[in-house]
């Protein structure tokens, strides 16, 4: 077996935890047996073990970080998202529901990856920076914290349209729900700001200019006056558990845009490196 094919199926294992893991998380929750739910977390966890394999043969091969192609981009923020995710429920067991969203989320970014070029490619001389590795990892963590919101923002929807059941019974109330979802933003915004930082510091050093209205920087900055705009209204303008929900999938979407889709589509200085 080649390198590459090791890897793929190292990737593939991890996928099939992973649905292992979700089936075990909605049979714990929705036939109430709160019991399995402590399986369906190590089930989840063993995943990262192939996923963190497949991930460490890639840097093996292509000598850099998970940053150039969608492959590696997609199937780490996966990773990121997971881990962001287990640490949370480690906390806070009663969220478990958060799964029944995040968790597909992070499998559907896996398989969109494994179904795209694979190709291996040189690291060019405007990536060798220490700032780029702090760019992308604080984007990434920004992304983690952005599916956990959107797992919460959902749930929360759930809850304000009546929908019943043990599992959602078990997580706490409305006003806490929505505190909880406004959090995850907020820290998501935090990891956002410091990637645009850590991004016209690399790109001064790069191209010697902080910024430069690329169609990426441009983007970037709408998502960031999106969620600016979402945590502004919630703070000073009472902003009901209703709409936040619904401005918190939309920011998601719009994130989910900058980072995985319109670096593939507008012809920048950042696309230039993403294209597969």
């Amino acid at each position: 077996m080649t390198p590459f094919a090791l890897e793929i199926s190292f990737h593939w294992a991890a996928v099939v935890f992973y649905i292992g893991g979700v089936i075990a998380f909605a049979y714990a929750l929705i036939f109430s047996h709160p019991n399995k739910i402590a399986q369906a977390k190590w089930l989840t966890a063993v995943g990262l073990v192939p996923h963190s394999v497949a991930l460490g043969l890639r840097y093996h091969s292509v000598g850099h970080g998970p940053y150039m192609m969608k492959y590696e981009v997609l199937s780490s923020n996966a990773w990121i998202a997971i881990v962001m995710l287990l640490i949370f429920l480690w906390r806070k067991p009663n969220w478990s529901a958060l799964t029944l969203v995040a968790l597909p989320a992070a499998i559907l970014m896996m398989g969109f990856g494994l179904f795209t070029n694979p190709e291996a490619r040189n690291l060019p001389p405007t990536l060798r920076s220490m700032w780029l590795v702090f760019h992308i990892l604080f984007n990434k963590l920004a992304v983690g914290a952005f599916v956990l919101s959107l797992a919460s923002a959902i749930v929360l929807l759930r809850k304000l349209n009546g929908a019943t059941g043990r599992w959602l019974d078990r997580l706490p109330g409305v006003d806490v729900l929505e505190a909880r979802t406004v959090r995850f933003v907020g820290f998501g915004f935090v990891f956002w700001t410091t990637t645009i930082g850590m991004g016209s510091i690399w790109a001064n050093q790069s191209w010697g200019r902080y910024w430069g209205w690329d169609p990426i920087e441009s983007w970037s900055l709408v998502t960031w006056l999106a969620y600016a705009i979402l945590l502004h209204a919630r703070l000073f303008f009472k902003l009901n558990a209703r709409k936040t929900a619904w401005a918190v999938i939309a920011c998601f979407i719009l994130s989910v845009l900058t980072v995985l889709i319109f670096p593939f589509i507008f012809p920048s200085m950042h696309s230039a490196y993403f294209q597969s």
